[in-house]
């Protein structure tokens, strides 16, 4: 084989490439430069529309892929390349990877429902499943919702299964009542406990003046009257409330001589000769 022949057609593929490719190469930089600048604009509109801050980043990683994609069609066309061609392999490929990763793209729409709708947002305390699960929103994703649990575990739910099960928000509205239940022996007196228990509430530096705080004969249960309440306080305070309200009645309780009677069990023993 002839050097210099190969030599002479490397020469003339750098001539004439050589423009090709330093266009391409200017064609690329602008083009990202400007893709970036459009992203941060959209971004910034996307931004002061109200929208979720999730939904926010989702719609603008969409603006860049979409404009990138463009931009190298761009690119490849200068070097002769059929677009049209490519866009049909590359149309039937994302078909081919949607079918593969349906269940995928299922928590996607989930996770834009959930921005959407806004069941939730972040920081707000839910439980999802008729509470299954029980934590506080740390970070609504594409394709799934991060829970924080008070004994600071982290719990990572599937879009689609926080869509597709029932989901209280907790803290939603603000203020939310704290759900107690105290029991005592048939032998104690119900206006003493009631007493207590509202004493107690009065003490609480959470629990709000209203709706006030009332205290109720909930249940007359096989071993125990049961008195509900439903102290009010703020979202954010809703277990500090909780927990509060069921040491320092207890306490109060036993102070006072009001007892919580617990399941007990008789045995008797039959001797047999």
């Amino acid at each position: 084989m002839d050097v210099d022949n190969i030599t002479n057609k490397a020469i003339n593929m750098a001539i004439e490439y050589a423009p090709k490719v330093a266009l391409a190469i200017v064609t690329l930089i602008i083009g990202f430069w400007i893709i970036k600048k459009i992203v941060k604009v959209a971004n910034q509109s996307i931004h002061k529309s109200g929208l979720d801050e999730t939904l926010a980043a989702f719609l603008s990683s969409l603006i860049s892929i979409a404009l990138k994609v463009m931009l190298l069609l761009s690119v490849a066309s200068m070097f002769g390349v059929n677009t049209t061609s490519f866009l049909a392999i590359f149309g039937g490929l994302m078909v081919g990877v949607g079918m593969a990763l349906n269940g995928t793209l299922g928590h996607v729409a989930a996770g834009v429902m959930l921005m959407i709708f806004k069941p939730f947002k972040v920081g707000d305390l839910v439980q999802i499943g008729g509470g299954q699960t029980t934590g506080t929103v740390e970070a609504i994703n594409a394709f799934n919702t991060t829970l924080k649990t008070l004994d600071n575990k982290r719990i990572i739910i599937a879009n689609s299964n926080v869509t597709g099960n029932d989901i209280t928000n907790i803290s939603g509205q603000g203020h939310v009542g704290v759900e107690l239940t105290f029991g005592i022996g048939y032998n104690d007196s119900i206006d003493k406990a009631r007493s207590i228990i509202m004493e107690v509430g009065k003490s609480c530096p959470h629990i709000l003046d209203s709706p006030a705080q009332g205290v109720v004969v909930a249940e007359l249960g096989d071993s125990s009257v049961n008195l509900a309440t439903r102290p009010f306080c703020k979202s954010e305070h809703y277990w500090d409330t909780l927990f509060y309200m069921q040491e320092h009645v207890k306490k109060e309780f036993d102070k006072q001589g009001v007892g919580i009677p617990y399941p007990t069990m008789d045995v008797n023993m039959v001797a047999q000769n």
